[in-house]
């Protein structure tokens, strides 16, 4: 097959897995894990990072952003205003590690404590903002094809749905839905949050998507350098098999073996 890129705002890369940077048990772990994913695109939480939150303290000089994309996120604000402001320290962030040229940001409003599920309003307003600013906007959105088409519209370079809630690892509890948004979108989908396998990794893959970004399910794995490994592999398959076309799905058994012209046959 030809080479086979993933182009968001006019950046290609060649792997389809985002990583995150969270929940990982030491650096050491967390280096390994991405690296052993061979993932391009990592985000980090702008505002964990400014507040040296636990875990945090160290994490942005703690990879080498010559050879990383910084997607700097908004994870933790609550508001619209708050993610606007965290945006434009994302971007200053972004600066300071030597990507001058990055304005992506990774658009998180979660107001919801308990179940995590991003705020459509709020997403939408910061959206907005963000865009005349000259932002390159990664929503992360719940799955909702409606939306999703009104913040491409709006000028987002990517939708981010949920496969499911974040670090749940119920995997796609959504497919339909992201079967409509996938169909429909004319910008990179990445489906956040939920996974919890490789298999499921493949599923989203297999569906369509463009990418995935996957944080907790490698991070909190026994072995996060070997999971990370297995969800580089299960996407890379997964994508094969999307390009390649599924055989139809038949009610009724079909031989793998003609059934005429047999030996022995009268």
């Amino acid at each position: 097959m030809d080479q086979d890129l993933l182009t968001i705002a006019g950046r290609s890369f060649r792997s389809r897995l985002m990583t995150g940077t969270g929940k990982y048990r030491d650096f050491d772990l967390m280096q390994g894990a991405i690296a052993a994913a061979g993932s391009e695109i990592v985000t980090v939480a702008v505002r964990r990072v400014q507040t040296q939150a636990p875990g945090h303290g160290g994490l942005a000089t703690a990879l080498d952003w010559d050879k990383y994309w910084l997607l700097p996120n908004t994870a933790g604000c609550q508001t619209a205003e708050e993610a606007v402001r965290v945006a434009r320290l994302g971007r200053e962030m972004a600066k300071v590690l030597g990507q001058d040229d990055n304005n992506f940001v990774k658009l998180e409003v979660i107001p919801d404590l308990k179940y995590l599920l991003p705020d459509p309003l709020g997403t939408y307003q910061a959206a907005i903002q963000l865009v005349k600013e000259g932002f390159a906007v990664l929503p992360y959105i719940n799955a909702d094809p409606l939306l999703a088409k009104a913040l491409e519209e709006l000028g987002c370079v990517t939708v981010m749905p949920l496969g499911s809630p974040i670090g749940s690892g119920q995997g796609i509890r959504n497919a339909a839905n992201l079967q409509i948004i996938i169909e429909q979108s004319r910008v990179p989908v990445v489906v956040d949050a939920g996974i919890g396998t490789p298999s499921e990794a493949a599923m989203a893959m297999e569906l369509g998507a463009d990418a995935l970004l996957i944080n907790t399910a490698i991070a909190q794995a026994q072995d996060p350098v070997a999971m990370g490994r297995a969800m580089g592999l299960a996407l890379t398959a997964g994508r094969l098999a999307y390009r390649a076309g599924r055989i139809p799905v038949k009610a009724y058994a079909s031989a793998s073996s003609p059934l005429s012209d047999l030996v022995g046959q009268p």
